[in-house]
């Protein structure tokens, strides 16, 4: 870290307890030293006009936070004002949280910030970051070619799986069936019907529907990655957000 007594929680808008922040701190500090990459979170009832990403960009530059020459971090910020949250990254963390990788998160954490489950939003933050800087220390951050397999997708493929199981059984189970038949049914209905009993002597085409397919056009791929911006110090920083 450029600036190891910088704080690294910064909660103005006293959404924690001080042993949450304590916990929080703590874990950052592990993250600093394993990864030589800075995390910070800020928490702020009022952003003063600015837009959530000037804000969290100048907080970031200003205040003298990153590590290494090329001042490698990441940024949560929770605007209390108009409920806005916005992650901007600098440096190596531009490469590591990609555009996707920002969504992901977002996602991830949001539903704890609308509920006011603060303490549990920052916790899975500093989780996925981990998790997201292991991954990129590969080679292979997570991004639109290399998805991020949250919970939910293990859930969804472990249903698949189950779903194909039992298709494959039904289809035994079928097969077994046909073979223990003792009576053939047969395919042609006259064979059901006694000779000279059915007269007509009338018939009528008649239209009763139409089928229509409709095939989705396909949505445009996305190259994935990380767009910059400049702050207004001229530092490039990435970056996304929303509200929650």
């Amino acid at each position: 870290m450029n600036d190891p007594d910088l704080p690294r929680v910064v909660d103005d808008a006293d959404l924690i307890s001080d042993d949450t922040e304590e916990e929080l701190c703590e874990r950052i500090e592990y993250i600093n030293d394993e990864y030589r990459f800075d995390v910070v979170i800020v928490t702020t009832d009022s952003i003063d006009g600015a837009i959530p990403m000037e804000y969290a960009d100048d907080f970031y530059d200003y205040n003298g936070y990153g590590a290494g020459p090329y001042n490698d971090g990441i940024l949560l910020l929770v605007s209390m004002e108009d409920r806005d949250w916005w992650i901007s990254t600098a440096g190596y963390g531009i490469d590591a949280f990609t555009d996707y990788g920002i969504d992901v998160i977002g996602d991830t954490i949001v539903p704890d910030l609308s509920d006011g489950n603060y303490d549990s939003a920052f916790s899975t933050f500093l989780d996925l970051t981990e998790d997201f800087l292991n991954e990129a220390l590969e080679d292979t951050p997570y991004d639109v070619n290399h998805k991020y397999k949250t919970a939910f997708n293990y859930v969804i493929a472990v249903l698949i799986g189950l779903g194909i199981g039992l298709v494959i059984a039904i289809i035994v189970v079928l097969v077994m069936k046909s073979k223990m038949k003792s009576v053939v049914s047969l395919r042609n209905a006259n064979n059901y019907i006694e000779n000279n009993s059915l007269n007509i002597k009338r018939s009528n085409d008649i239209f009763l529907y139409k089928n229509v397919t409709k095939t989705k056009k396909p949505e445009p791929s996305s190259s994935g990655g990380s767009s910059t911006h400049s702050s207004s110090s001229g530092s490039s920083h990435g970056g996304g957000g929303g509200k929650f």
